[in-house]
């Protein structure tokens, strides 16, 4: 059986943590790297509640990842994401997301400046490496 798009991009969520999130400040766009998780296609990201992406997301809650890309261990799949962000409260989810690479910026799960943001998915491009073109899934 093949795999479809959206098997491969779960598999890509799953397999590649770091990438950069993109929010809108002053009108301009500012990135930063992150730390994501996921849940299907549903992804998740720490943060403090004092960082400015949490006040760039109340203004304008549209957002841009770039996740994958490892040409170190000749992965060179990569997703764009276009996607609507939203603060996550669930105890439950701050619990399973959290780890030791958060504690510079986040002591525990308990923490009460510990936030998650729900990144949820509109378009997702699929490059299955640089140079060939994307297959696109909307949601």
């Amino acid at each position: 059986m093949s795999e479809t798009l959206k098997d491969k991009i779960v598999e890509l969520f799953t397999n590649h943590k770091i990438g950069t999130l993109a929010t809108i400040r002053n009108n301009q766009p500012y990135s930063r790297f992150m730390m994501f998780y996921n849940e299907g296609l549903t992804l998740f990201t720490a943060t403090n509640q004092h960082a400015h992406k949490a006040e760039d997301i109340a203004q304008n809650p549209k957002v841009h990842i770039l996740l994958g890309f490892d040409r170190d261990n000749n992965h060179e799949h990569y997703v764009e994401i276009e996607a609507a962000a939203e603060l996550e409260n669930s105890q439950e989810l701050k619990n399973k997301f959290w780890n030791d690479h958060l504690k510079p910026w986040i002591t525990s799960p308990d923490d009460p400046e510990y936030m998650l943001l729900r990144l949820t998915p509109k378009t997702i491009l699929y490059f299955e490496r640089a140079g060939k073109e994307p297959q696109e899934l909307s949601l």
